[in-house]
């Protein structure tokens, strides 16, 4: 469902600003999900021709990056952030005992999923032109799973001209 959040006038045209949200489940740490498709739909649904598009996770440990659909370069990608963070590292956001902030009943162990997210991205922007968002020959937009299994929202926000 595209949301119409305001429209102002300028010279004469338009700019619309429409949002809406990307609901999906994951399955597993460490899963990058090709979610072009769905952000491409959106785009056509809310027909602004021209402006950006951007899209944003709602977690602190996922991301949200742009990268070549390839299945060997996915898991170099997986072995590069578990290398950088791996899960057996002792880490002081893993130890209930003498951490006291945001804690939830059902918290788990995930100091090296945020760690992976710092040398992430949370959004992408990206023109769109003619209606079409301007993506190169390979690239695809992907949100990251850096956690584990979980519902995951990505915010979508278009901006721009129907001309």
């Amino acid at each position: 469902m595209i949301e119409t959040l305001f429209a102002l006038e300028r010279t004469g045209q338009a700019l619309r600003i429409e949002h809406a949200v990307i609901h999906l489940e994951t399955s597993e740490c460490m899963q990058f999900i090709d979610i072009t498709a769905r952000v491409v739909e959106l785009v056509e649904d809310c027909r602004i021709q021209n402006g950006i598009v951007n899209i944003q996770t709602r977690h602190t440990t996922t991301a949200i990056i742009i990268n070549e659909n390839e299945p060997l370069l996915l898991e170099d990608m997986r072995r590069t952030l578990d290398r950088l963070a791996p899960r057996e590292l002792e880490y002081g956001h893993n130890d209930f005992s003498i951490r006291t902030a945001n804690m939830q009943p059902d918290e788990t162990e995930n100091g090296h999923s945020h760690c992976k997210a710092m040398f992430l991205r949370t959004s992408e922007t990206l023109n769109l032109s003619g209606g079409v968002i301007q993506l190169g020959r390979w690239q695809r937009i992907f949100l990251i799973e850096l956690d584990g299994a979980r519902s995951r929202n990505v915010s979508v926000t278009v901006i721009g001209h129907q001309d």
